[in-house]
């Protein structure tokens, strides 16, 4: 079940490295502040400052207090207070400035130091100024871009990134993806070629280029081979469906932030939660966080039983046997019987509200909704869902997969809003706007010609005595996009035979051999024709920008690839899924097969 790393595989690049640059900048930029000092955090950077520099190391440069900043007034009691305002729009803003003019009413004249992070904006120094207090205080920058959270994963934890620039249109991170890029590049070496899809990829891209360019380039040894670049908003179908995949299962359940997790008392059989670190170290979750959950819980019971067998074997050993196993196995069995206590209380936790008969229907319903079939039993279910006020994020994603996979939705829009209105509250019209604005709903816009059916289907939907929904479905057989896409590129498998979970045969086993994700798939068919040549028609489809460029000169088109070329590094810009993390390092075990890539590294503006 678990799977074993080829001997021959060259090293992954050590992104520690990124987080000692992050650490030493941070140093740096505090010590310019000299003497006690307090630090109050944006409640949105704890959890990634903690990964880079704990309490310890902050104390040790003269950090006094540590606050996060809240909705309420801060109060300081140090002679000098550094304020650390991170991931900008600042939802606290208006508390800083109440602070340095309450200081000034009782006489208190400190120093005051901003540090914005990743980057510092125009805007930020305009709001000191309106504000009165841009003399009073210096600014800074910490150019905080990448958190490596394992091995094989970085983020630049940036979860408003995908609200900004697809629904708002708020380019200024950008810039902040194309420093991240720069950093790799400055950091790891050249790239050999960089491929991407998507508006914002395009533009990231060509933000990495410049600051290249303006740059000093060095030689150095390239660790990295090529680089694919992809928007979200180019597959919004996979993040839609319900992952079952362990990892991605303790995420929907429990929340991974930071790569760490808070079990709850249930799962710990205590009376406190713990928090733990979820990634390669951990030797049980390394061996299961890929796989699918029905096949979890026969590994954690073979697993026991070894641990137990361990621990039995101390019954015949000598005085000096036994000192042995004490100084060299017994902490380790220790902490292994510690965290299988853990995956295995999460795992029964997971089951009771998995294995219900709801869940079971509804990754029927997605599976039907992917594969085109029984259109008229998914909306019926979709319907009820909502009837019963079941979860109102679970009715939405169901409603935005409709939407993608079936053209048809649009004849049932207003219709959709007012019942959702009506068992969730009007208060989520504006979910519904938005969700229409990002293109994951889509209305009939007015003058649109209709045909005979659909003008039919319409008076039946919009008729409140007409009944259920499921009627105007009754005959109605529209495509779309994905419906194309899935036929040229082969997304949902056909097979007679029942797919085994146990031995995958591709990536779809991420979604119980229903599906496979579209954003993986491209990947896939970029790096093996090198580049776009044959999927025009894919691309015409996905709105196109895509791109292919030679980056670098590290003999990338030799036929014997070098160990940094069969490494390939992935960014999503909109966030990604445990899902399809699991899904690349499937496709990286399967080309490493054929010496064609070791691994894909995730970059991610966040994990969702």
């Amino acid at each position: 079940m678990a799977h074993s790393v080829r001997r021959d595989a060259p090293e992954l690049p050590d992104f520690s490295l990124l987080k000692r640059l992050a650490r030493d900048q941070l140093i740096y930029l505090l010590e310019q502040l000299p003497g006690r000092k307090d630090l109050f955090i944006e409640a949105d950077l704890m959890s990634p400052l903690d990964r880079i520099a704990n309490v310890t190391t902050l104390k040790q440069h003269d950090v006094d207090k540590l606050y996060k900043v809240e909705h309420k007034p801060i109060v300081s009691t140090s002679d000098q207070t550094v304020r650390g305002c991170f991931l900008y729009p600042l939802t606290n803003w208006f508390l800083f400035p109440d602070v340095v003019n309450a200081d000034k009413a009782f006489g208190r004249f400190r120093r005051y130091k901003i540090i914005f992070s990743p980057q510092k904006f125009y805007a930020c120094e305009n709001l000191l100024e309106e504000q009165g207090i841009f003399g009073d205080v210096t600014t800074d920058e910490w150019s905080f871009y990448l958190l490596p959270l394992d091995d094989d994963i970085i983020s630049l934890e940036l979860p408003e990134f995908f609200r900004d620039y697809f629904l708002e249109g708020d380019q200024r991170w950008v810039r902040t993806a194309g420093s991240a890029l720069h950093l790799l590049h400055s950091v790891y070496g050249p790239f050999s070629k960089v491929y991407g899809i998507g508006r914002c990829s395009k533009m990231a891209y060509e933000s990495w280029r410049e600051q290249v360019e303006e740059g000093e380039q060095r030689a150095r040894q390239a660790e990295i081979g090529n680089v694919f670049l992809i928007d979200r908003d180019v597959d919004l179908v996979t993040p839609l469906c319900s992952q079952v995949v362990y990892e991605g299962l303790v995420d929907d359940i429990f929340r991974i932030k930071c790569g760490c997790v808070e079990f709850c008392p249930d799962v710990t059989s205590s009376d406190k939660s713990i928090k733990v670190m979820l990634n390669s170290q951990d030797k049980v979750f390394n061996e299961i966080r890929n796989e699918h959950f029905s096949q979890v819980f026969g590994f954690l019971s073979q697993k026991a039983r070894n641990l137990q067998t361990a621990y039995d074997k101390r019954s015949g050993m000598d005085i000096k046997q036994m000192k042995t196993f004490v100084s060299e196995e017994l902490k380790g069995l220790k902490q292994e019987h510690r965290l299988l206590s853990l995956h295995i209380g999460a795992s029964e936790s997971m089951m009771k509200k998995k294995t219900k008969q709801d869940f079971q229907e509804l990754l029927k319903t997605e599976h039907s909704l992917l594969e085109g079939f029984e259109i008229r039993e998914c909306i019926s279910y979709i319907e009820e869902h909502i009837n019963r006020q079941v979860s109102m994020v679970e009715s939405m994603r169901l409603l935005c997969l409709l939407s993608l996979t079936e053209n048809a939705f649009s004849l049932i829009y207003s219709s959709m809003s007012y019942f959702l209105s009506q068992s969730y509250g009007i208060e989520h019209l504006l979910t519904f706007s938005n969700l229409k604005q990002l293109g994951l709903l889509v209305e009939q816009q007015p003058g649109e010609t209709l045909t005979v059916m659909e003008s039919r289907v319409g008076k039946l939907v919009n008729d409140k005595t007409a009944g259920k929904l499921t009627d105007a479905f009754s005959s109605l057989a529209k495509k779309s996009n994905f419906r194309a896409l899935g036929r040229r590129l082969n997304l949902v498998p056909k097979s007679d035979e029942e797919y085994d979970l146990r031995v995958p045969r591709d990536m779809a086993y991420i979604f119980s051999g229903a599906y496979i994700p579209l954003s993986c798939k491209l990947i896939e068919q970029v790096l093996e024709r090198d580049g776009w040549t044959g999927l025009e028609e894919v691309t015409r489809m996905l709105n196109g920008h895509e791109f292919a460029v030679t980056a670098g000169s590290n003999g990338s088109d030799a036929r014997v690839k070098t160990d940094s070329q069969r490494i390939i590094l992935v960014m999503f810009l909109g966030g990604c899924t445990f899902s399809e993390i699991s899904a690349l390092r499937f496709l990286g075990r399967e080309k490493g097969k054929e010496g064609f890539m070791r691994s894909l590294l995730q970059v991610s503006t966040q994990l969702t």
